[in-house]
């Protein structure tokens, strides 16, 4: 196999040339297209001054553009990070301040948000000195200081091809820590690799499978388990840009799309769907899941009225990615309560004292861009990947979480730290103190609760607004409780562990 990226697509473009490589109606690209056309954005990037080692950010949903500039700065020999659409301005700015990106990629207005704009409202990324604007169905204005996507091709030209090492760091995925500051986790390319290859073969894709990924690629998930997965198999990329249920079962039908992973919301939407019987969805056959407790019931129903033949959760976070998935044949209770066995190499043990899931393996990321602490806290002296869940292993060796030691809490499929939030309420006139914790929503998993203390009159809308304004939505607190005061243990530490027992007794 392929050690980097940039020689897995130069694979492919030879062992799958004329398969089809990236369907985004009315794009449709061949392996052998998709390799000539990264090498076009490479070309470009080059002549904008990107060289090996400096670091391209990409800020844009799911389309072929987003695949594209990837691969073309990857090709370039630069580190590519991926930024999180939803996030605001200022998260924005921060990411691409820490990780002094030279170059940015951006959509254009999208969902009626331009994110350029955002971003010079926040402030200028000291090292930014690029900017590259990809086309929306929203009008952008004129602007002189952006290069636009089309323009791409008059400033390619033939360069060498950078030296690549195995070793070097291909990507850094910003991921927010219990402190609510957030790290970039860096891999190297022949990590990034293994877990797609290792992903792929205990997900059994291969070519001639149709991958609609729903799941955002700037998420580790889309970007490794789901581009590069395809890139490694000959597997076809059917990027969606926005989850809508009856969009998504059009493009099913019309693309014959087999594989669908995502969160268990998404599976929920399409079996409740009052049109589901009037498209055609009997191409799907493999489902994978995972970053919520997923039911019996919905592993059931998937199997039988959605027609997937198979259905497996995993286990991964941002620093390992993909650490353990079922396999095929695991039976439906397996499936909805345990992630399944280790994979990618990886070794997992149960820590004695506190139950933590520790994970050792040659995926384990390489560490926080610039923060040796954080890094030490997280991967101690002997390797072990400390990854703040609580977890038991079966006699089968399956993991099972049942806990968090972080207070991290997963909202329609992305993670949300409360510290983070916490520490934008502090900013807040009036409050005083706050406690933020997940819970239960039928929708999207788990959602925001936020108990705040004030010395004067404040409405839950605008507790809601001010977050709205500084973070990204799936952040914002739904609901909003006051209090006099917060539950605190003798050292002053607030106790949520008894705010949730007073939402749910038993």
């Amino acid at each position: 196999m392929a050690r980097t990226i940039p020689a897995a697509l130069a694979e492919a473009s030879t062992r799958f040339a004329d398969a089809p490589a990236l369907i985004d109606s009315p794009t449709c690209l061949t392996y052998r297209e998709l390799h000539a056309r990264t090498r076009i954005v490479a070309g470009a990037l080059h002549t904008t001054g990107v060289r090996p080692g400096d670091r391209v950010a990409i800020c844009a949903p799911n389309t072929h553009h987003w695949v594209e500039a990837a691969l073309g700065a990857l090709s370039a020999g630069a580190t590519l990070v991926p930024v999180n659409t939803r996030f605001t301005g200022p998260e924005t700015l921060d990411v691409l301040t820490r990780s002094k990106a030279r170059t940015l990629v951006v959509a254009g207005p999208f969902l009626g948000v331009d994110r350029l704009a955002e971003l010079r409202n926040a402030g200028d990324p000291p090292g930014l000195r690029t900017i590259v604007r990809i086309p929306t169905d929203e009008q952008s204005p004129p602007d002189p200081h952006v290069i636009e996507w089309a323009d791409l091709d008059e400033l390619a030209h033939d360069t060498p091809e950078p030296r690549i090492s195995p070793d070097d760091v291909s990507d850094i995925l910003f991921t927010s820590g219990t402190t609510g500051r957030s790290k970039g986790a860096m891999s190297a390319h022949r990590q990034a690799l293994a877990v797609a290859d290792s992903w792929s073969t205990h997900a059994g894709l291969g070519q001639g499978d149709r991958y609609l990924v729903v799941n955002p690629f700037f998420h580790s998930f889309g970007y490794k388990a789901g581009i590069l997965a395809c890139l490694l198999r000959g597997a076809a990329i059917v990027p969606q840009a926005v989850f809508d249920t009856e969009t998504t079962m059009a493009l099913i039908e019309r693309e014959r799309i087999t594989v669908l992973p995502g969160p268990p919301t998404i599976y929920q939407s399409l079996l409740d769907h009052p049109n589901r019987d009037r498209y055609d969805l009997s191409s799907l056959r493999l489902a994978v899941t995972g970053a919520a407790m997923v039911p019996v019931t919905l592993v059931e129903r998937m199997r039988r009225d959605l027609s997937f033949d198979t259905v497996l959760t995993g286990y991964g976070l941002t620093e390992a990615v993909v650490a353990t998935m079922c396999r095929h044949g695991d039976d439906a209770d397996t499936v909805a309560h345990t992630c399944g066995r280790p994979t990618a190499g990886f070794e997992l043990r149960i820590a004695d004292n506190t139950g933590e899931v520790l994970l050792r393996g040659p995926n384990v990321m390489l560490g926080y861009l610039d923060d040796p602490a954080a890094t030490a806290a997280a991967i101690d002296t002997d390797g072990w990947l400390h990854t703040g869940d609580v977890g038991r292993v079966d006699e089968r060796g399956n993991l099972r979480i049942t806990d968090r030691l972080k207070d991290m809490y997963i909202c329609g499929g992305f993670n949300v730290y409360p510290a983070e939030v916490e520490q934008t309420l502090a900013q807040l006139p009036g409050v005083t103190d706050s406690a933020v914790i997940g819970v239960p929503d039928e929708r999207l998993g788990e959602v925001g609760l936020a108990y705040v203390v004030t010395n004067h009159q404040l409405s839950t809308s605008d507790i809601v607004g001010f977050c709205r304004a500084r973070l990204a939505n799936y952040k914002v607190p739904r609901t909003v409780e006051f209090r006099t005061a917060l539950p605190r243990n003798a050292s002053g530490k607030v106790l949520k562990q008894v705010l949730r027992t007073e939402r749910n007794p038993t």
